[in-house]
């Protein structure tokens, strides 16, 4: 290959990646607010795929992709209130109710979705640029917008009084509700908010990153979310980092298939390219394995209450 080529096919891996883990940004801030404020949710999963599955169907029924992301926010809050519900009030186990979760949002979405596998897709908007050839404006936007969210999402959570509300929930809630914080509305508000997020992250996958709906769309993003939190140390900066790099693992055995590459091409060596498939799968294994150890996740920064359910005019946490 030419040195342009290769500049070519190194822009076009790293713009991939920028694509390729957005959706997974989206999911892991929001999952990094839910955990701030003391409740754990594993049932990203299945908010990611109702997320999916309702964007689809609703951008099928209207051409409009705007409206297929606000209908995937709107069906995986509605999963993230049932959670809340579970876990908040009537103080269930939060693991339980987030796997209940999962399993209730991949019923839904497989029975719901499909009418729709197979259908015809949302068509990319190309646009031109001095770098790379011929990009999707979607896709585009969701970038910008990633990059734009996350640090917001920073700002708030250390620099606004409502940020510091929240994470006074998740560390000491007793304590935040002795200083006048509803504790219980604040867990529900970010629960729900995370829940959107993670909808948000599931239809953009079936509208922009990889347009079309089939069953168990999201392929386990949800629990690559979850691991990644851990990783990001419960900030929203470093999840920009760690959801990209995680996009760019996802993304290289689909780039790495240029025949001319003759070492690391996954067209002539089929069995790298499946090794490569694995990896963000075995990272996500070995960051939950890590983030078992609870001396683990306090070196961390795991907020104090996380999954330890509130009960007001108790002693303690």
């Amino acid at each position: 290959m030419t040195a342009n080529e290769l500049i070519a096919l190194a822009l076009t891996i790293v713009f991939g990646a920028l694509v390729s883990g957005s959706p997974l940004l989206f999911a892991t801030v929001g999952e990094i607010f839910s955990e701030r404020a003391g409740v754990m949710n594993l049932g990203i999963e299945g908010m990611m795929l109702v997320g999916a599955m309702s964007g689809f169907a609703v951008w099928f029924k209207t051409g409009d992709v705007l409206l297929g992301l606000i209908a995937g926010m709107a069906f995986g809050a509605l999963l993230a209130l049932l959670h809340a519900l579970i876990t908040i009030t009537l103080r269930a186990d939060q693991v339980v109710s987030g796997l209940a979760v999962t399993f209730l949002g991949s019923g839904l979405s497989s029975i719901l979705g499909q009418p729709y596998v197979g259908q015809r897709t949302p068509q990319p908007t190309p646009i031109v640029l001095p770098i790379i050839e011929q990009v999707a404006a979607q896709q585009l936007a969701l970038i910008i917008f990633g990059l734009i969210f996350a640090p917001l999402a920073w700002f708030y959570l250390h620099r606004t009084r409502p940020g510091l509300n929240l994470r006074s929930v998740g560390e000491y809630p007793s304590a935040a509700d002795s200083l006048g914080i509803n504790v219980y509305r604040t867990r529900y508000l970010y629960v729900i908010f995370g829940g959107a997020m993670s909808g948000l992250g599931g239809a953009a996958m079936s509208l922009i990153t990889d347009p079309g709906w089939v069953d168990g769309k999201t392929s386990g993003l949800g629990w690559i979310a979850v691991a990644l939190v851990i990783f990001a140390a419960w900030d929203p900066m470093r999840g920009v980092w760690v959801s990209y790099f995680f996009g760019l693992l996802r993304r290289l055995p689909l780039d790495l298939q240029n025949p001319a590459l003759p070492l690391i091409s996954t067209a002539n060596n089929p069995s790298l390219g499946r090794l490569m498939d694995m990896l963000p799968y075995l990272a996500t294994i070995f960051i939950l394995i890590l983030g078992s150890r609870e001396a683990m996740r306090k070196r961390l920064g795991s907020p104090a209450a996380l999954g330890i359910p509130y009960v007001r005019g108790e002693r303690g946490l």
